[in-house]
C-alpha cells in the first residue's frame, strides 16, 4: 500500500502496537479488578489537566498525566479513608476535571486547535514524542508485571485474601492506579477522552471469552487490541472518518463476533 510510505502512518502503526501492549496489561487488571467505572472517571477528569496545560503553555499531555494520577489517588483515598462512597468520589473528580478543563479552555487566548483530537482522538497525529512516551510506558508496565505478577493477580482477584496474607495491598493499589492514569492519558491521542476507556476494556472482554487464564488473557488482549487498531486504521483511511471511532467500532464488532462464534461452537459441541 502507498500509505505505508508516509511517516505519519508508520508512526500510527508503531503507536498502535505499543498502545496495545500497554492496554493489554493494564486493561486486564482493570477488567478483572472491576475498575472500569473508576477508569472512566479518571479518563474524563484528565481533561482538567489538558485545560491547565493549554492555558499555562505547557505540554497538555504532561499536565493531564499529573492531574489524572492525582485524581486517581484522590478516588482511592476517599473511597478507603472516608465515609464517601466510591461512586460518589468518582463523580466528584470526574466533574471536577471536566469543569476545570472547560473553564481554562475558554480562558485560553485564541482557538484551542488540538481540542477535537483530545476529545475524539486521531492516531495519525502521533509524533515521535508520543511514541517515546508509549515505548517507555510499555517497558515500565511489562517490567512491573514481570516482577510483581503474583502480587498483582492476588490483589486483582481477591483483595480481602491478599490483606489477610499481609501483602502490600494498598501500595499495589496506588501503583496500579498511577499506571492506569498514565496509560489512559498516553492513549488520548489515539482514541480521545470520549473513547479512551474502550481501548482498556473491550479487547480484554473479547480475550475473556477465549480464556480464563490471566497470562493468556493478557496475551490475547494485546493481540486483539492491535488487530482492532489495524482494522480501524484501514477503515479510517478508506472511508475518511475519525480513526478513534473506527478503532472502537471494530473492537466492539469483533467482541460481538467472538461472542456469537463461541455460542455457536458451544451449541454444536453439545449436539
Amino acid at each position: 500500500m502507498e500509505i505505508l510510505q508516509y511517516t505519519f502512518f508508520q508512526n500510527a502503526l508503531i503507536g498502535s502496537l505499543l498502545a496495545s501492549i500497554v492496554c493489554g496489561f493494564i486493561g486486564t487488571y482493570i477488567v478483572t479488578r472491576r475498575l472500569v467505572f473508576i477508569s472512566g472517571g479518571i479518563t474524563h477528569a484528565s481533561f482538567g489537566g489538558i485545560g491547565l496545560g493549554v492555558y499555562a503553555g505547557v505540554n497538555p499531555i504532561l499536565t493531564a498525566m499529573v492531574f489524572a494520577v492525582l485524581c486517581g489517588f484522590g478516588v482511592q483515598w476517599m473511597s478507603r479513608k472516608t465515609d464517601v462512597r466510591e461512586d460518589s468520589a468518582i463523580a466528584l473528580f470526574w466533574t471536577l476535571g471536566m469543569s476545570i478543563g472547560i473553564i481554562f479552555s475558554f480562558l485560553t487566548p485564541g482557538f484551542m486547535t488540538d481540542l477535537p483530537s483530545f476529545l475524539f482522538g486521531n492516531i495519525l497525529t502521533i509524533g515521535r514524542a508520543d511514541l517515546w512516551l508509549l515505548g517507555v510506558l510499555a517497558i515500565g508496565v511489562v517490567a512491573v508485571f514481570v516482577m510483581f505478577y503474583r502480587l498483582i493477580v492476588s490483589v486483582a482477584f481477591d483483595r480481602t485474601f491478599a490483606l489477610a496474607r499481609r501483602l502490600p495491598v494498598k501500595t499495589t493499589e496506588y501503583v496500579m492506579m498511577a499506571l492506569i492514569a498514565v496509560t489512559i492519558v498516553s492513549t488520548l491521542r489515539m482514541v480521545g477522552i470520549v473513547l479512551a476507556i474502550s481501548l482498556l476494556t473491550i479487547p480484554q472482554m473479547t480475550a475473556n471469552l477465549l480464556t480464563f487464564d490471566y497470562k493468556k488473557m493478557i496475551g490475547w488482549s494485546v493481540l486483539i487490541g492491535w488487530i482492532d487498531c489495524l482494522l480501524g486504521l484501514l477503515i479510517s483511511y478508506q472511508l475518511n472518518v475519525p480513526s478513534g471511532a473506527s478503532i472502537i467500532f471494530v473492537s466492539i464488532f469483533l467482541y460481538l463476533l467472538t461472542r456469537i462464534g463461541k455460542r455457536l461452537f458451544s451449541s454444536s459441541s453439545v449436539q
